[in-house]
């Protein structure tokens, strides 16, 4: 059984920076591609963050430069750095399983808020 657990989440001011944490089980961390989606209300969920079991990585522009997604096979955890955090950044955050070589999510996480105060 996959499990994804996301934490880290909080609230922060703009300008400001967390780390979000995903700890999987049930899969084999490091032949996996995975990713970060978030959500805002009443938006749909979207891609913020991609690493490949290779270790390379994408990003959305909207999130270039400030955002840096990581991952720790040795740890079967994934990281996403956030900085220069904008309120317009404020989401649920979700960790996923992707299948392998595409952007489409297999499995979620219970997701984690980040709140960004102007």
């Amino acid at each position: 059984q996959v499990h994804l657990v996301e934490s880290g989440g909080g609230l922060v001011q703009a300008g400001g920076s967390l780390r979000l944490s995903c700890a999987a089980s049930g899969i084999s961390f490091s032949i996996t591609d995975m990713a970060w989606f978030r959500q805002a209300p009443g938006k749909q969920r979207e891609l913020v963050a991609r690493i490949t079991y290779g270790g390379s990585t994408n990003y959305p522009d909207s999130v270039k430069g400030r955002f840096t997604i990581s991952r720790d096979n040795a740890k079967n955890t994934m990281y996403l750095q956030m900085n220069s955090l904008k309120p317009e950044d404020t989401a649920v955050y979700y960790c996923s399983v992707l299948l392998r070589g595409s952007k489409e999510p297999v499995y979620w996480g219970q997701g984690t808020q980040v709140t960004v105060s102007s």
